[in-house]
């Protein structure tokens, strides 16, 4: 049974091959079209007798006339490429998965593969999530495996309840296991990443507080906020008392009342020595008179006659990051000069047109 594949501008050398679906049917085609687009079917043509049979299993009749046409794009007149336009999205949505494999069995040339990995990706669902991504490890398709797994992991349980999922507990257990241990692995990731995102937090408000000491003692603690202390989620515009400012006078007050000295004094005080203590590990300052905060150069001797822990140096290193890269975010970033020159010719334009009608 011969079929017509309906090819437009076919080379004018008569066809030469017949092309053997799974089901007995036969194509013909040209050989040079076939062997220029797929090493692999050129070393079948070469094996095979003049005016031979090439065979093309595990595929349906359509999807092989679908392919060859894909193999003959190149030898197009360029209007009738652009005319199958929308055949080719037609015929991806339609056949994309058997595109996919024969262009990866055949080592097709070009980007039918990728082009049928795409289009794979765009429509896969939670039902057949898992069929793709065991056809995605067998053709080397790590976008529609990556893909595969991040349905996976939105949409787990609807996951589980697919058919592709229970033949893979039952025949495929290796595929089933790389699942689970994708998920688990961006589990992981994401709670490291929440955590170092806290952490980083945590950090930021220690540099935060850092400045407020200086300012508090360095302008004689001001009723209202600068602006230049708080960031962020506590910052208050620069028109009020922020939190870091409020929380440092009232760890100041208390600490210069406080009556209490067993065991290093209460927690309050504990936590204002300490937040002094890393103010002198931060300061860039020579003496105490020109940094204005208390004990800052006692502390700054200690440090130097005492060794220090490496857990401290740690933290002093992420609270100096995090305050470099605050400074660097509030610096202002002047434009290019290119939109510079444009705004400033835009100004003078409209000037001159307000002049016109004034």
């Amino acid at each position: 049974m011969a079929l017509s594949t309906a090819f437009s501008a076919l080379p004018t050398s008569p066809a030469d091959v017949r092309v053997v679906t799974s089901d007995g049917n036969s194509i013909r085609a040209h050989s040079s079209v076939l062997a220029s687009a797929s090493p692999v079917l050129e070393r079948m043509i070469e094996q095979a007798p003049r005016g031979g049979v090439v065979c093309i299993p595990g595929a349906s009749t359509g999807a092989v006339v679908v392919f060859l046409r894909f193999l003959y794009a190149p030898v197009r007149r360029r209007a009738a490429a652009a005319a199958a336009a929308e055949w080719e999205e037609a015929a991806l949505a339609e056949h994309g998965a058997a595109l996919m494999a024969l262009a990866h069995a055949y080592r097709v040339v070009g980007p039918l593969k990728r082009r049928a990995e795409e289009a794979v990706a765009s429509r896969v669902g939670a039902e057949g999530a898992v069929d793709a991504m065991k056809l995605a490890a067998l053709c080397d398709a790590p976008r529609l495996y990556l893909r595969c797994a991040r349905l996976a992991g939105r949409e787990l349980g609807a996951v589980r309840e697919s058919e592709g999922w229970r033949f893979a507990a039952r025949h495929d257990a290796a595929l089933r296991a790389d699942l689970l241990q994708l998920l688990l692995d961006a589990d992981q990731r994401k709670e490291r990443w929440l955590r170092e995102r806290d952490f980083q937090d945590v950090y930021m408000q220690l540099s935060d507080a850092m400045t407020a000491l200086e300012h508090v003692f360095a302008h004689g603690s001001p009723s209202r906020c600068t602006g230049q202390c708080c960031t962020g989620a506590y910052s208050c515009g620069g028109g009020g008392l922020c939190t870091h400012r409020r929380g440092l006078l009232q760890l100041a007050r208390h600490f210069a009342g406080c009556g209490r000295s067993v065991a290093g004094g209460c927690t309050p005080c504990r936590r204002f020595f300490q937040l002094l203590r890393l103010h002198s590990s931060v300061c860039y300052r020579s003496d105490d008179d020109s940094c204005g905060v208390p004990l800052c150069s006692k502390f700054k001797a200690n440090i130097e006659k005492e060794k220090v822990g490496k857990t401290w140096k740690l933290l002093v290193k992420k609270v100096m990051r995090a305050r470099v890269m605050s400074a660097w975010a509030k610096r202002p970033v002047p434009a290019p000069e290119i939109v510079q020159k444009s705004w400033a010719k835009y100004n003078s334009s409209s000037r001159s047109r307000a002049a016109r009608f004034r």
